[in-house]
């Protein structure tokens, strides 16, 4: 017999981290970021609530997690511990990949995305997926943009830009609407983790055709 949520707990406290996030968080007077917050943290009580199955992948580090201890290890000592503690809690059963077909040598060595929650696992969905991002310091992650899918990112450590247009730090959370045009940028000395979640229809959740912005390129 699969396993469920259920069997696993330490995937519900993971998920009931984000469901804080998205309930507690200030919305800073944004209704569309009012709107989506209610979007993801209703989709979560579904899922909790509905104990999906689990579909355990083989763990897969990248070069990046070189810096995912240090990432951890800051994100526990601000805002963000109780996401740090629960993700240190699986931290070996994670899946770090590209997303893409093909990446720029100097990305490949300064980034990774780790899915928790989504139409291929482990945790399956195919109405929302979430996931975390890490990033090396110094890092450029080129622009590109995501059809049909609204996106969050919250920093769980170190900070961040996008677009060159403010720096964010732990706890910050900024909203993609689909087909925005975005760009991220990470300081000089620290790793930077962010939360993601990515809301759409289940067609393009399942094969979101990942690409980078034509002509654009990591400085």
């Amino acid at each position: 017999m699969s396993e469920r949520l259920i069997d696993q707990p330490n995937w519900i406290y993971l998920l009931r981290e984000f469901e804080t996030l998205y309930r507690y968080g200030s919305a800073g007077g944004s209704p569309a970021i009012r709107s989506h917050r209610k979007k993801v943290r209703e989709e979560l009580s579904r899922i909790i609530g509905g104990n999906p199955p689990l579909a355990e992948r083989e763990p897969a580090g990248k070069p990046v997690t070189a810096h995912f201890s240090r990432a951890l290890d800051t994100g526990e000592r601000g805002s963000m511990q109780g996401m740090a503690r629960a993700l240190r809690e699986q931290r070996d059963r994670l899946t770090w990949e590209y997303g893409y077909e093909k990446v720029p040598p100097a990305l490949a060595r300064k980034y990774a995305y780790c899915e928790i929650l989504g139409p291929r696992g482990p945790i399956l969905w195919d109405r929302l997926i979430l996931g975390f991002v890490l990033f090396a310091p110094r890092t450029t992650y080129p622009q590109h943009s995501h059809s049909e899918i609204e996106e969050s990112y919250i920093s769980v450590s170190g900070a961040w830009s996008e677009n060159n247009a403010a720096v964010y730090s732990p706890g910050s959370l900024i909203l993609n609407r689909p087909g925005d045009e975005h760009r991220i940028t990470t300081g000089d000395h620290e790793p930077c983790l962010l939360a993601y979640a990515w809301a759409g229809p289940p067609e393009k959740l399942g094969d979101p055709k990942m690409k980078f912005t034509a002509g654009r390129r990591q400085a």
